[in-house]
């Protein structure tokens, strides 16, 4: 009887660490080859996808969501994308990412009718999900530090968009403790990744109508 039940358990292991780390794995080996950390490598997409990372109590963006936001006005400038897709969370009026984003760029340089917003970016299935079927984008740059960009890649091309990454630092950027934490929360996200683009494909919380896409390609080598 013992024994039995100790089979039984460890087969429950073995079964729960499948259900972590084989979604782990087809994201990984899905978007191999898809994801730099050079801006120079990036081939031509419609836009930048930025996805939103959070404010200060000023209403700036974070560091985190800064550094995405200078890689992808750098792309923008070397003429890799014609436009950036700010993609964050409105859902009250103190707290509005893509307002913020698109401040930042353009105090950066980056021209107002290359920018377009979305304001119900509120996760990364959304925003891949709002990029394609509100705003008609058919190939993406996404820029997000690296241990989500094979997750966000993942996506956006589960629902048709043509996307590759540009990567900002993490470790060494980011506190170890906090990276370690933020690991683990990955391996369950890539969990819900894989059930949302295979099997449920779900809705965003918010669709609506057609957007416009602002683009407007820059004078390359332009700041």
């Amino acid at each position: 009887m013992f024994r039995c039940r100790r089979i039984l358990i460890e087969v429950g292991v073995l079964a729960g660490l499948a259900l972590l780390f084989v979604p782990l794995l087809v994201i990984r080996v899905d978007t191999d080859g898809g994801l730099t950390s050079d801006p120079a490598h990036v081939s031509h997409h419609q836009v930048a996808l930025v996805l939103g990372a959070g404010l200060t109590r000023n209403a700036t963006p974070t560091w985190f969501l800064a550094d995405r936001l200078d890689a992808a006005i750098r792309l923008y400038r070397l003429g890799k994308v014609d436009g950036l897709l700010m993609s964050g969370d409105n859902h009250v009026a103190s707290h509005d990412e893509p307002t913020a984003m698109r401040t930042y760029a353009i105090a950066h340089g980056v021209p107002a009718a290359a920018i377009t917003l979305d304001y119900a970016g509120f996760d990364t299935y959304d925003s891949c999900y709002r990029a394609r079927h509100i705003f008609g984008v058919r190939s993406a740059v996404v820029v997000t530090q690296s241990y989500h960009a094979p997750r966000a890649v993942y996506l956006c091309r589960s629902v048709g968009v043509d996307t590759d990454a540009l990567t900002v630092p993490d470790w060494g950027r980011v506190p170890a403790a906090k990276m370690v934490h933020y690991q683990a929360r990955e391996v369950l996200a890539d969990v819900k990744a894989v059930w949302d683009a295979d099997v449920t494909n779900p809705s965003p919380r918010y669709l609506g109508a057609h957007e416009q896409l602002h683009l407007q390609p820059a004078t390359v080598g332009a700041g």
